[in-house]
């Protein structure tokens, strides 16, 4: 593949070539033409490897996409542009563990593979332990439903690593659980193993707390809505996060840099 390293850019196609960006990658890319039509790629006998692989990938984008959409509300200031890519990765990390079904019907089973998405941080280029390095404890109840993330009193301008300009941080607790991911024979598609608990979660938030104060000890419970007996098809994630904010008069406007969030444990 070709990159444009002169001063003309432009995306489409010239003769047989196409011109087009990436999106997380600075410059334009070039490639030619052509390749099997998708009539061919469905049904001829040549392609049925590229067809298992086209299923299993779609039922690891799916994963990865109730991975984000459990924690929607946190994607847009704690996620770099690529975290969708590297999520569909990982879960495909997680697919070829499965050694029971065949090829193209290889589940997605993260209650079975956890540790892949353990200590994942959700922007790359911002680590949770680079900003935070407090000691804390992340704890669940046996139900698997509730955590309390607990922080026993320490120094802000000693423990966390604080944009200009911040007055305040807050600290999230969040839990959200993933289901794994199997193919139905009957219907030849690939469906999450338990479609109520998939995507349900809940995010909880400390305090405004004071950057130049020494904190109290801070205890953030975040609990799973309806209290759901969770099953042995799910993967309850157990994840922590900042959030830095500038008080202005009597309000909290919320930075665009210096957030971070991980996944600190799996359930």
């Amino acid at each position: 593949m070709a990159r444009q390293k002169g001063h003309i850019k432009y995306v489409g196609t010239l003769g047989e070539v196409r011109h087009f960006k990436i999106k997380g990658n600075e410059g334009y890319f070039a490639g030619l033409k052509g390749g099997p039509t998708a009539e061919q790629v469905k049904t001829a006998p040549g392609f049925i490897r590229t067809r298992e692989n086209m299923s299993e990938f779609a039922a690891c984008a799916n994963a990865g996409k109730s991975l984000r959409i459990g924690l929607s509300s946190l994607m847009k200031q704690m996620s770099d542009s690529q975290l969708t890519g590297r999520l569909t990765a990982i879960m495909k990390k997680i697919n070829i563990e499965d050694g029971s079904e065949a090829r193209g019907q290889r589940a997605v089973l993260v209650s079975q593979q956890p540790q892949y998405l353990k200590g994942l941080d959700f922007n790359r280029n911002i680590s949770f332990n680079g900003v935070f390095s407090a000691p804390f404890t992340l704890t669940p109840n046996v139900d698997r439903n509730e955590s309390v993330l607990s922080i026993p009193a320490f120094n802000p301008l000693n423990f966390l690593n604080i944009p200009s300009g911040a007055t305040h941080f807050r600290i999230i607790n969040a839990l959200s659980v993933v289901s794994d991911t199997v193919y139905n024979s009957l219907t030849g598609a690939y469906e999450p193993a338990e479609p109520i608990l998939n995507e349900t979660s809940n995010i909880a938030y400390s305090d405004y707390t004071p950057i130049d104060v020494v904190t109290a000890l801070i205890d953030v419970t975040a609990t799973l809505p309806g209290a759901p007996t969770m099953t042995i098809n799910v993967a309850v994630l157990g994840c922590i996060g900042i959030e830095f904010y500038q008080m202005v008069g009597s309000n909290y406007y919320l930075f665009n840099a210096g957030n971070a969030l991980k996944i600190q444990e799996t359930f």
